[in-house]
Parts: structure tokens; sequence; C-alpha cells
């Protein structure tokens, strides 16, 4: 079943607020083989100028994860999570996560098209902090397989 086109555009609730904190920055450098010290020690965050640590780019999926799933597991978007594959991501950072930020997260379906028979899903994830500070916006893509994939 395809998905709903008139999907496009809905904006999906605000997310609880995530607070950013120092382990799980370096828990997450960690995980993913990050070596820069701006991830693990303060005063090298500071060195450059941060309040500190910051967070790897990709670290703001973690924040982003929750208000995702609203989206993909929407009954009436009528996604097939057991046929999806995730396409793309990127991020258009204005400024790094840091330790201490506290973030929302502010979702909505940007586009839903066809091609080759697969659903094509982009979503647009505004990351803000509590205060309206608008840090980053994650765009994602996830790929549907049609019933002949």
């Amino acid at each position: 079943m395809p998905l709903n086109a008139d999907f496009i555009g809905r904006v999906y609730p605000v997310s609880a607020p995530y607070l950013v904190g120092r382990e799980k920055i370096r828990e997450f450098a960690r995980a993913v083989g990050e070596k820069n010290p701006v991830f693990f020690d303060r005063e090298a965050a500071r060195a450059l100028g941060y309040h500190d640590l910051i967070a790897p780019p990709t670290f703001a999926t973690v924040v982003a994860m929750e208000s995702s799933h609203v989206v993909m597991f929407d009954p009436d978007l009528g996604l097939d999570f057991t046929r999806v594959v995730h396409a793309e991501q990127s991020y258009a950072y204005v400024r790094p996560i840091c330790a201490g930020d506290e973030l929302i997260v502010s979702t909505m379906i940007d586009n839903i098209r066809t091609v080759a028979g697969n659903d094509m899903l982009t979503t647009k994830a505004s990351i803000d902090t509590v205060n309206g500070e608008h840090v980053l916006t994650a765009t994602s893509v996830l790929v549907s397989r049609g019933a002949d994939s």
C-alpha cells in the first residue's frame, strides 16, 4: 500500500526535552570511533570557544530518534516498517550540540515520492533549545520497498 501523500507538510508534536549529558557524548564518541579531544575533555572544547564538551555530528540522531519514531509508526501514514531501509541522512548545523543543552525536536514530513515502485519518505527534524535557539536541521530519507522488491 503506498504512503499517504496527503501527509506532505504534516508537522508532528514537539518532543519532550532531551538534556545532553557529558557521559552520553563521551559514550557516543567512543561508540563511533571518534578520537577528537573536544568530545571527551572540557578544556579542549573550551580552548575552541565552547562552554562544554561538544557532540559528534551524528549525535543528533540520538536526540531526534523518539521524534522520528512518532512519524514512522503513525498508523495513518501507511509505512510498513518491515519493508523500510534507511537511504540518506544529513545535518545542517547552526552550531554544535554541547553538553548541558536541553533540546526539543519538531519533525515534519517534507516529501513522499515513488521511485521504481518504492516509496521514498523524506523528513526534516528541527532541533532547537528549549529557549528557542535553532541548533540544526536533520534530514532523513527512508525507502519503503515495494511489494516486488
